[in-house]
């Protein structure tokens, strides 16, 4: 019986484990900065969070757009080619009446 996982379940199974660490560095480095919910919710009433909650995110989105686009733009031409459009009968005629 066959025991070795495939490249990308290790590769997704480094990839957790990897976000992982990040999320708990993170927590941890906030923790000890003294950043608490109770300091973040009285930190949220300036201007300045407020843009920053709203735009890092919708950054970070328009970033990940921009990296699939162009990782599939490099990659060249599609791996099969795609199947011609299906012509789709239409049941009007400009000369009959309504």
């Amino acid at each position: 019986m066959r025991n070795a996982s495939s490249p990308k379940r290790s590769r997704f199974k480094l990839y957790a484990v990897a976000s992982a660490s990040a999320i708990a560095l993170g927590a941890t480095a906030a923790l000890m900065a003294g950043v608490t919910p109770a300091t973040a919710a009285t930190m949220v009433h300036q201007p300045d969070a407020q843009v920053a909650v709203f735009m890092v995110p919708l950054t970070i989105l328009v970033l990940a757009i921009l990296f699939e686009t162009a990782r599939v733009v490099l990659r060249g031409n599609l791996p099969v080619e795609a199947p011609s459009r299906r012509s789709v009968s239409r049941y009007w005629n400009p000369d009959r009446d309504a």
